[in-house]
C-alpha cells in the first residue's frame, strides 16, 4: 500500500438510511486512520462516506463519471470528471488501495468485481456474496480490518 492509503467507499448513489448511516460511519472512521476516501463522487453511498470523512477533516476524491467537475457532491475535496460514464468504476478500484462496499447495485458489483481481478481487498457490509468478499457487519469493523490492512 502506499504511504497514505486511499481506500475507496463504494455503494448505490440511492442507498437506504442505514446505508447512509453506514457509509458515513465508515468514512470517518477511514479519516481516523489517514486514508484518502476514494468515491464516485455523487450521492448516496458515496456521499456519505465524503461526509464522514470530512468530518472528521478528512481528504476525499471523487471520480466522477461526466464532464462537470461541479456534479460532484459538496463534500467531494479533489473532483476528477472522466465522461467515461459507468466505466470510470474502474478508475475508482484502480486508484485505491482497497474497497469497502456498502450495500450495492450492479454499479457496486462491477466495482467489486474489478477489485477482486485485480488483488485488492474488498470489504463488504450488507453487498453482494461474491467469493473473496470480506464481509464483516458493522462500520467498525469494516474500518478495523482497514487498520490492520496497513499495519502490515
Amino acid at each position: 500500500m502506499s504511504a497514505v492509503p486511499y481506500i475507496a467507499v463504494v455503494g448505490p448513489g440511492e442507498a437506504s438510511s442505514q446505508e447512509l448511516w453506514i457509509a458515513e460511519e465508515v468514512g470517518a472512521g477511514l479519516a481516523g486512520l489517514g486514508a484518502v476516501v476514494v468515491t464516485g463522487g455523487l450521492g448516496g453511498v458515496m456521499e456519505a462516506a465524503c461526509r464522514g470523512a470530512r468530518s472528521r477533516q478528512g481528504r476525499t476524491l471523487g471520480i466522477l463519471p461526466g464532464d462537470d467537475r461541479e456534479a460532484a457532491n459538496g463534500w467531494v475535496e479533489i473532483a476528477v470528471a472522466t465522461g467515461l460514464g459507468e466505466l470510470r468504476n474502474g478508475l475508482v478500484v484502480r486508484a485505491s488501495d482497497a474497497l469497502i462496499a456498502i450495500g450495492g447495485g450492479h454499479g457496486t458489483l462491477s466495482e467489486v468485481g474489478f477489485a477482486l481481478k485485480i488483488g485488492r481487498p474488498v470489504i463488504g457490509l450488507g453487498t453482494w456474496a461474491v467469493h473473496g468478499v470480506d464481509e464483516v457487519t458493522t462500520p467498525g469493523e469494516a474500518v478495523e480490518r482497514v487498520a490492520r490492512m496497513l499495519a502490515r
